[in-house]
């Protein structure tokens, strides 16, 4: 039976030590601290009226999120909350509020199994996690499982948690799923997953085994409840399948919010359910369950159908009798049922997108869960279909075929929110929105804007290969706000000066912060004045060429067109020398947001030059002549600037400043060829032998030369084999960006290289600093980390891109 589990993934055991358990505390140099200091003072300031205020900072720079060192596999579709789990068993990570994170590990959220005899005397009863009693609550409870005989498999959406109990030869195997499945719209949405266990009993005895489950209301922050808790019993028995559990009622924020948590109901078992108090001593549950191995109202006879109180928890429990050598299964479901969400600052109540199959009333807990019991075999076989041909892949080493799908965690898991759209917003029924509605994540755990555009353009490649639907819906909305500005006049903080928080013909940074109103009030990032930034129109117009040789929609090109057409000559300002290659301005003007250009720039200046030639191929397929002659001519230019002053021989300069910092190798210096390689170009917009002698460089200086090459590509490296330490992120290691490099390079032929580049962040992130579903943006080469949970790791996907793409040719 346990055959079922994969022989890859993330495998752990419970009693795991990471080597290097890392913190968000890193103190900067001095050099980089006077660089940023104005920049300091105007965010300490912001801070503090944020808290004046009541408001949260949308980037918490003061009080950063510490890592756990404990996740595994998230619970829950996409868009309609998360609640995450420890590899050790707890139910420790909660996204229900739309965007916002707590970190609590709640006891009373368990699985218990009650072993008895054939005279049905209890033999065996345990909790079945790692947590200890803490004699405060729930201490009639058996906390003692041992941590060295379970362990545990994670393979994004599933998991795989094995228990041996060798006293009496018997193997529990919990199997969460949940339906996180490429192009199947409904099934993604549904907010919840599924537990499957499998109970061995290889023994010559018989027992009765119960597993049962228990949960308690909110989410381990009494400052978002708005109102009491409360527990009703539900029962659904239609097309042969009965299911039956409890709901329990929660009020976050003034929103309403039920769990589901329930079973299936078998014939040759029995299900039975209890409501308790969270915070008392557990003997309610204990004690029932150590008499009768299920659950029974002890002492005086109570309603127990329905309680009220502050918080509350429900158990549910099934027990099989398991004859010797037999096994059973055991179906549970969990599900967060909050079908209507409302931004503080808006006017808007959104529904959420799985209410469009599954109502908004008092039935659609019941509803998805019974749903959820009857098609999760379906699910199953989707997801074998998917990722099975990547898993039994032999060119592909084990570790990849963990991290492809385990870094997927965060589009379900990153502050997602999938929404119907409002009844006032008319749109035409050929918009993909009409169909499939608003998508947002965020950037980060705690960089709180959604769809932050210049990391979305990294991440993207998950989207745009797996759902593409909801890429089309991001470039839509995006597209929607580029020929508005917003009235709104701020001051950013990097520079002090003031300005409209959007700009006419500029693609925002984001679209918004959950705090505020988002998708109406975008650019929430307040740093500096994003309207300027170099890359942010240009990635519009790579994601919407790249997003083409994938999806194959004219129409969409000829949706973006005017758009289009609107960024580049807005970008064409830059090019103050007209010379064809536009300038950065001396500030941090781009996705390195603490990190100077000054002048022409590898970074921005590839991608001006992809951008250049992505406009020129999309104007060929829509036959606008006058656009082809206008930028054909200035790529050329641009191509020969770019090509001179930067071209130094072995690589492309930092930028063309002339400063010492001027000649570090950047590691995401080929960052449009990336995107033109991955949109299946072959033509030599960059020159081919400059690119792989950019590449070797990069491997040999950047990632060779980089902690033993054990840590992937760091940002910045000097000629002489130093670190870059001009600024903070010149010498951090961005996943993100390391993935994206790997998989440049493997399309270029160097395929040792590019796994050995990408296996290093796998490794650190999985293995070393115990950062498992909270991969971070970036990570110093000792001791520290920065932002947990963060949105560009995704561009791993990319990688997946260039392989199918070379198994084509």
């Amino acid at each position: 039976m346990s055959s079922d589990i994969p022989k890859y993934g993330w495998k752990v055991d419970f009693d795991n030590k990471y080597p290097d358990p890392r913190t968000p505390t890193y103190i900067p140099r001095i050099k980089q601290i006077i660089q940023i200091l104005p920049l300091i003072i105007r965010y300490v300031i912001y801070m503090l009226m944020c808290y004046i205020k009541g408001q949260k900072p949308i980037m918490d720079f003061l009080f950063p999120i510490r890592s756990q060192h404990m996740y595994g596999v998230p619970l829950g579709g996409i868009g309609g909350g998360t609640i995450g789990r420890g590899f050790k068993g707890e139910f420790c990570r909660y996204q229900v509020v739309p965007g916002m994170y707590e970190y609590k590990t709640i006891r009373a959220n368990q699985f218990i199994v009650t072993i008895q005899n054939s005279e049905n005397i209890t033999v065996y009863n345990n909790v079945l996690s790692s947590l200890k009693c803490d004699n405060k609550t729930l201490y009639n409870w058996k906390w003692d499982f041992p941590t060295n005989c379970a362990k545990y498999t994670g393979l994004y959406p599933r998991s795989w948690t094995e228990y041996l109990i060798p006293e009496l030869d018997i193997k529990l195997v919990c199997k969460q799923i949940s339906p996180v499945i490429p192009n199947n719209y409904k099934d993604s949405c549904v907010p919840g997953g599924v537990f499957i266990w499998t109970v061995e009993n290889n023994s010559n005895s018989q027992y009765n085994i119960s597993i049962t489950f228990t949960f308690a209301s909110g989410n381990g922050v009494s400052s978002y409840n708005t109102d009491e808790a409360s527990c009703e019993p539900f029962n659904v028995n239609e097309d042969g399948t009965e299911v039956a559990g409890s709901l329990i009622h929660n009020f976050f924020k003034n929103m309403k919010c039920t769990y589901v948590i329930g079973g299936k109901v078998k014939d040759r078992g029995t299900l039975s359910q209890l409501n308790f108090d969270p915070n008392s001593n557990g003997m309610s549950v204990s004690k029932s369950l150590k008499l009768f191995g299920e659950l029974k109202e002890m002492g005086e006879k109570k309603d127990n159908l329905y309680s009220k109180g502050e918080e509350v928890a429900s158990a549910v429990c099934i027990k099989q009798c398991l004859k010797p050598n037999s096994s059973e299964k055991y179906e549970f479901g969990l599900f967060i049922d909050m079908p209507k969400i409302k931004f503080p600052m808006s006017q808007i109540e959104y529904l959420r997108y799985y209410t469009k199959f599954f109502g908004c009333d008092s039935k659609t807990g019941p509803k998805i869960f019974h749903y959820s019991m009857k098609n999760y075999k379906i699910w199953e076989q989707e997801l074998d279909k998917w990722q099975n041909p990547i898993l039994n892949d032999t060119l592909l080493p084990d570790w990849y075929k963990s991290a492809i799908f385990n870094e997927l965690y965060f589009v379900a898991d990153g502050g997602s929110v999938w929404l119907l759209p409002p009844k006032d917003d008319h749109l035409d029924v050929t918009d993909p929105r009409y169909e499939y509605g608003y998508f947002g994540y965020l950037e980060g755990h705690e960089y709180r804007m959604y769809n932050t555009y210049d990391v979305h353009f990294y991440a993207s490649f998950a989207l745009a290969t797996l759902w593409p639907k909801l890429q089309a819906c991001i470039q839509y909305k995006f597209r929607d706000t580029i020929d508005v500005s917003l009235q709104i006049t701020r001051k950013h903080l990097f520079h002090g000066t003031s300005g409209l928080r959007k700009y006419k013909y500029s693609v925002p940074h984001d679209l918004g912060d959950p705090e505020e109103d988002p998708f109406s009030l975008v650019n929430a990032y307040l740093v500096h004045d994003v309207s300027e930034w170099r890359d942010l129109n240009l990635k519009f117009v790579l994601q919407c060429y790249r997003d083409y040789t994938l999806f194959k929609d004219k129409k969409y090109l000829i949706d973006m067109f005017p758009q289009i057409n609107h960024v580049m000559e807005r970008c064409l300002v830059w090019d103050t020398d007209h010379d064809g290659m536009i300038e950065n301005s001396g500030s941090a003007d781009q996705t390195f947001d603490t990190w100077i250009m000054t002048g022409v720039s590898a970074y921005c200046g590839g991608l001006w030059i992809a951008a250049l030639y992505s406009t020129i191929i999309i104007a060929t397929i829509l036959e606008d002549d006058k656009v082809i002659s206008k930028y054909s001519a200035i790529l050329i230019k641009a191509k020969e600037s770019f090509n001179k002053v930067l071209w130094n021989g072995d690589y492309y300069n930092f930028d063309s400043s002339g400063q010492p910092h001027s000649k570090s190798i950047m590691a995401d210096q080929l960052c449009g060829q990336w995107y033109l390689k991955c949109c299946g170009v072959e033509e030599e917009v960059f020159p081919t032998d400059q690119v792989i002698k950019a590449l070797s460089t990069i491997y040999k200086m950047n990632v060779q030369g980089f902690n033993g090459g054990t840590m992937g590509a760091v940002n910045g490296m000097m000629p002489d084999g130093n670190v870059d330490t001009y600024s903070l992120q010149s010498e951090e290691v961005w996943t993100g960006v390391t993935y994206a490099l790997s998989a440049l390079m493997i399309s270029h032929g160097l395929r040792e290289e590019g796994f050995n580049t990408a296996k290093g962040i796998y490794n650190t992130v999985y293995n070393s600093i115990g950062m498992a579903y909270e991969t971070p943006e970036a990570f110093y080469s000792k001791k520290a980390y920065r932002s947990v949970g963060y949105m560009r790791p995704l561009s791993i996907w990319s990688m997946q891109l260039i392989l199918n793409n070379i198994s084509k040719i």
